[in-house]
């Protein structure tokens, strides 16, 4: 008795839980998953993302990058000033570029370059996205870079906008020449 009383509550307990059903959109497509950053510790997603580019450069014998403040507070800026504009390009509201913010949030190496989003997806699919893309492959392995800031502003509905800044050393005229 004992036996199937437990098979019971094993397989009522069970039941109980259930899989939730996966909403649909009117296309009959899955709807995208909420990824709510608001739950996450931001240096934790930071490293996560310096993680991951540092992967990708290690792959191709790339020197590795470190996160740098000012960059990431240039990001920060940038990600917010684009979901305020509702429009993923690289000029702020204020027309400034993004050497203007770097320089701005005290940057005093050499800006290399900046790659933006406008998605609902997760810093690691974005990243996939970049490195698909051939502009903002260069911009993600300049053998140049030493430093990156990264950063992101999230909507309520979801939307994120992210913003990933690389710099490194002043180039002396040397080494201008020489190149």
């Amino acid at each position: 008795m004992k036996k199937w009383l437990s098979i019971f509550l094993l397989v009522f307990t069970a039941a109980c839980g259930g899989v939730p059903e996966e909403q649909l959109a009117a296309d009959g497509k899955p709807l995208p998953k909420f990824y709510d950053l608001a739950t996450v510790d931001a240096a934790t997603l930071q490293f996560r993302m310096l993680d991951a580019v540092n992967a990708l450069r290690s792959s191709a014998g790339l020197n590795q990058l470190t996160l740098n403040a000012e960059l990431t507070a240039a990001a920060a800026t940038h990600s917010r000033d684009m979901a305020l504009q509702n429009r993923p390009w690289h000029f702020g509201s204020d027309g400034s570029s993004p050497l203007d913010r770097a320089k701005r949030v005290g940057y005093e190496k050499q800006f290399l370059g900046e790659t933006i989003s406008e998605t609902y997806e997760s810093e690691i699919l974005t990243l996939a996205a970049w490195i698909e893309d051939d502009a903002t492959r260069f911009i993600l392995m300049d053998q140049g870079a030493t430093e990156m800031g990264f950063s992101w502003f999230q909507e309520p509905n979801g939307k994120i906008w992210w913003t990933l800044v690389t710099g490194g050393p002043m180039l002396s005229a040397r080494d201008v020449t020489a190149e």
